[in-house]
């Protein structure tokens, strides 16, 4: 009965069309992926290093922590046997995860340079706030471009959009949907902040924003205006 239904709907022309990313999104949306849990594994170690320092009330040196520089630093505090390997295990770690983090940051170069990205990436990387990863994230997020109609078509696949209530005569605004893509939302919100930190402009734009709305809220109008920019 429901392949019948199906079918039905089919000749009606009332199912949707899917798109299927074609391999090269694949690929990118997969090392985008490795990337961020790459990163997410550092950001691991590092607060378990922190927190060796925070029980054993050490005083960290100046300057980056878990910098080449510094592991001899480390080597250098009076800690148990077990916690001195524990230690050591976790700066091997980090610096094995950042070999890896370097590695597919040159892999994303060497993309944003070949087809099919590098005719769409040369025209990103000059908006304001966008820069490698950014740009990468969100070609891969949006795959083909003309898939969607119109910006708001692209900022509703991004979540960007505030919910709306209604009920009655009352219409209010609630927090972003956050339907869609994660990746492409968070690209949009790193640039937006890159883009209010060192261009002028999108710096006015932020502030002018923030005498009427949370910081939160004005740099989340930031995004989507951006988003137009790249459709």
């Amino acid at each position: 009965r429901a392949v019948r239904d199906l079918a039905k709907l089919l000749a009606a022309d009332l199912i949707p069309e899917v798109w299927v990313p074609p391999q090269p999104v694949r690929e990118l949306r997969a090392l985008i992926s490795h990337r961020s849990r790459l990163i997410k594994m550092s950001t691991m170690t590092k607060n378990r290093l922190h927190s060796v320092t925070h029980r054993n009330n050490l005083i960290p040196p100046k300057g980056k922590l878990f910098s080449d520089k510094n592991r001899a630093w480390w080597k250098e505090q009076v800690l148990s046997p077990t916690e001195q390997l524990r230690v050591q295990q976790d700066l091997d770690t980090l610096a094995h995860l950042q070999s890896q983090i370097d590695a597919i940051t040159q892999e994303l170069a060497r993309l944003s340079n070949t087809e099919p990205w590098a005719s769409q990436a040369v025209y990103v990387l000059q908006i304001p706030g966008f820069g490698l990863i950014t740009t990468m994230t969100i070609l891969g997020a949006i795959g083909d471009i003309s898939r969607f109609p119109s910006d708001k078509k692209l900022i509703g696949y991004s979540g960007l959009y505030p919910s709306v209530h209604d009920s009655g005569k009352t219409h209010r605004h609630g927090p972003i949907t956050k339907h869609g893509r994660k990746d492409l939302r968070w690209a949009a919100v790193e640039a937006a902040w890159a883009a209010v930190r060192y261009d002028q402009h999108w710096k006015a734009e932020f502030e002018r924003y923030k005498q009427r709305m949370h910081p939160n809220k004005a740099i989340v109008a930031i995004a989507r205006r951006l988003l137009v920019t790249v459709w």
